[in-house]
């Protein structure tokens, strides 16, 4: 009899131990569910460009990334006539602007990338990233990066053979501002800066040409979506004397339609734009009129990256 009661208390003794664990773990679980969490918003923009100008991302941290920029001639040419078939829209023109770059991220917040940026020019980048959108322990809005670019001529002058190497430098600083609205929706705001070491004097001609620019990312499928870029230069742009003594014009509105595609190993864009140019610094400084939709340009970006450490941070 007594072993029977003492087996009883036993298993009772043990059953409400199981029981207090239950609630523990319980406890536990509820105490965790309702910490706040960091949400992090990750791909605003699907590649480092949106078309022509730099987005918000950047390459994981560890990773190498070759891209390839190429403008081709105008579609349309009105004093080309039926050659133009012949041209195949510009694809066959004989004119064309490639951009390569090679970009590396050896810190998370920290990009930095050299190109050969066509027409004897030599560039080197840097990108830092501000600001990430995120909700729960922070809730930012909005993501935050600065660019800056330095653009090197290395071309003699045929006007001035023997003029100073500093003279051949410009320059492109840019701040991105960009939010991510819902999974298929994105918009980025970038104001720049133009600054080149020497220009030709003028009354209108200045050192530093500014411009403001919004580009957005509408999401079709998993894969595709449509992109779009609207750049408006500030000053500078109208009645200038360039370094031959000629007073010119340039376009002040870059605009840019484009259509994304992820084919998982390669981000492919392929764009029609107003800018035959593919260096962002001559795109919003020296960007030729165009009198009619026909001189507009087709062109692609494709990027490949790479890791070069064993383990690759995402961001």
């Amino acid at each position: 009899m007594k072993r029977i009661v003492l087996l009883s208390l036993a298993g009772l003794f043990f059953a409400g131990s199981v029981f207090a664990q239950d609630d523990l773990l319980a406890d536990l679980k509820s105490e965790d569910s309702a910490k706040v969490k960091e949400n992090i918003t990750i791909a605003t923009f699907k590649s480092t460009r949106i078309i022509n100008m730099h987005s918000v991302e950047m390459t994981g941290e560890g990773n190498l990334q070759f891209m390839i920029i190429h403008h081709f001639g105008a579609i349309w040419d009105n004093n080309e006539g039926a050659t133009n078939f012949g041209r195949l829209f510009g694809l066959n023109a004989g004119f064309a602007n490639t951009y390569m770059s090679f970009d590396y991220t050896p810190i998370r917040w920290m990009n930095l990338g050299v190109a050969f940026a066509g027409n004897s020019t030599l560039e080197g980048t840097a990108k830092f990233k501000i600001l990430r959108q995120q909700s729960g322990v922070h809730n930012y809005p909005i993501s935050v990066a600065w660019v800056s670019t330095a653009n090197f001529y290395t071309a003699k002058s045929s006007e001035s053979p023997n003029d100073l190497y500093w003279n051949r430098f410009s320059y492109l600083h840019q701040l991105l501002i960009a939010r991510k609205f819902s999974n298929a929706f994105s918009l980025q705001l970038t104001p720049s800066m133009v600054h080149r070491n020497i220009v030709a004097y003028g009354i209108e001609n200045a050192h530093n040409v500014y411009s403001i620019g919004i580009g957005g990312r509408m999401k079709l499928k998993e894969k595709t979506a449509l992109t779009f870029e609207y750049t408006r230069q500030l000053n500078m742009y109208e009645d200038i004397i360039d370094k031959t003594g000629e007073v010119v014009s340039y376009s002040p509105n870059l605009f840019s339609i484009g259509y994304d595609w992820d084919t998982g190993g390669h981000i492919f864009q392929f764009f029609l734009t107003n800018s035959a140019y593919a260096s962002n610094l001559a795109q919003l400084s020296v960007n030729p009129v165009k009198d009619n939709f026909g001189q507009w340009s087709l062109g692609f970006n494709l990027n490949r990256s790479y890791s070069v450490k064993h383990k690759v941070k995402t961001q």
